[in-house]
């Protein structure tokens, strides 16, 4: 298998070249284009995975799953202008909903976490668990920032810019200062990681874009 990303980083497009046998499981959606000889098959990836997903996190209760049949290359993109980024995995890796483009690999796409759901204007915080061993795409809405905490080390992250992190980070889900700066401060919730560990976060948010497109759609 081999890849590359063209087009990053702000529309970013998932090319990936798959020898006779090979797979690569996406998003419902995420497909673009497809060469050589391929075929294509849908499955929850576990049926009590695939509801926990769809119940629990409002994501699709399918996944596509691409064979090669022979050689084949097939093209992959967001639904958000973004960056993409490629993490191994070997263990678990959570990553927000939204975040999840792709995976390769022994890997199961399961709930970490969800909360919170209407506390915010624009939605809920869901977690997914990527678990297993391959590889995964993570897309962003904006460019992709890495951040390494080390031992003990913390950081306030907004939910909404939270991509994935490692599973060696602790976390806890709390609002944005008091109760002034929760309702009227326009943060909301943030997510207190604890390091040490690697974390993905993405430079824009979705809500404030939606937020400021309503103020041309008000008749």
């Amino acid at each position: 298998m081999e890849w590359d990303v063209s087009q990053a980083p702000a529309y970013s497009l998932l090319k990936v070249r798959l020898g006779s046998g090979e797979t690569i499981t996406a998003e419902p959606g995420a497909f673009i284009a497809g060469f050589g000889d391929f075929e294509v098959e849908t499955k929850t990836g576990g049926i009590l995975q695939g509801l926990a997903r769809t119940f629990l996190g409002g994501e699709s209760l399918f996944l596509n799953i691409f064979k090669a049949r022979g050689e084949a290359e097939l093209w992959f993109a967001p639904g958000l202008p973004g960056d993409i980024k490629y993490q191994e995995v070997d263990g678990k890796l959570i990553v927000q909903d939204f975040s999840y483009l792709a995976h390769h690999g022994d890997i199961s796409v399961s709930i970490e976490w969800r909360g919170f759901k209407g506390l915010l204007a624009e939605g809920e915080l869901v977690w997914l668990k990527v678990e297993g061993r391959g590889g995964v795409w993570l897309n962003a809405y904006g460019g992709i920032e890495v951040v390494e905490l080390g031992p003990g080390e913390t950081m306030q992250l907004d939910n909404f810019h939270f991509v994935a992190m490692e599973p060696s980070i602790r976390y806890k889900i709390r609002k944005f200062g008091g109760w002034k700066s929760f309702f009227l401060g326009g943060e909301g919730i943030v997510a207190e990681l604890m390091g040490p560990g690697k974390v993905y976060i993405q430079t824009r948010a979705l809500p404030p874009f939606m937020n400021y497109i309503r103020k041309f759609l008000r008749t």
